[in-house]
């Protein structure tokens, strides 16, 4: 165990300071989702929370901070994967979660603010990054259970099965006004499934 201090926002503390996180980065998803990072304003965040500014700018410090811990924060609360003993089955619910959220109002934008963040702000990058290793993480098993089963051909890239599975839908999201239904979701189930199984993402 090292002596350095942990970054700012990760910390993960019990009781009252639990709920001012809580509040505070409830708060900035949704200032987030309002006016992306560039209206982030931490005395604009702590006023949401109803949470002292003094404690917000000691804590978090600046904007990008704010944000990777909301990161952080999004990748713990997600739901973990459903396991339901065949490949399409599990990437289907896997696609409809994407689905569901992208296609919540407040969480749709929320994306698209942290994504566009991400673009202009190394630290910002980075956390996003890590929340989405941390989703295919949950995910992979699924892949790699199916290997084993026979279902896919040895040397499947298992997580690169798991991100051709949300990518249609967070292509629709960002470039098009299409409606982001569960029929998008099982379609991209099953071009990621009808890929894998014709060996698109084995080794060669």
């Amino acid at each position: 165990m090292t002596s350095e201090s942990p970054d700012p926002g990760t910390v993960r503390p019990g009781g009252r300071t639990a709920r001012v996180r809580s509040a505070v980065l409830r708060a900035a998803g949704d200032a987030l989702a309002e006016h992306g990072l560039a209206g982030l304003d931490l005395a604009d965040v702590a006023r949401r929370a109803e949470a002292g500014r003094t404690t917000v700018y000691r804590r978090w410090g600046t904007p990008a901070n704010l944000v990777a811990d909301l990161l952080t924060d999004m990748a713990e609360q997600s739901l973990p994967r459903t396991e339901t003993g065949t490949l399409i089955g599990d990437l289907r619910a896997n696609a409809r979660l994407v689905q569901r959220t992208l296609a919540d109002p407040r969480q749709g934008a929320l994306f698209k603010a942290v994504i566009a963040a991400a673009t202009c702000d190394a630290q910002a990058a980075t956390a996003l990054r890590r929340f989405y290793d941390i989703r295919v993480a949950e995910w992979e098993p699924c892949v790699r259970q199916a290997v084993e089963r026979g279902e896919l051909p040895a040397g499947t890239d298992t997580r690169e099965v798991v991100r051709a599975v949300s990518a249609p839908l967070y292509y629709r999201l960002l470039t098009t006004d299409e409606p982001l239904d569960e029929a998008a979701a099982d379609r991209a189930a099953q071009a990621a499934v009808a890929a894998a199984r014709a060996g698109v993402f084995a080794s060669a």
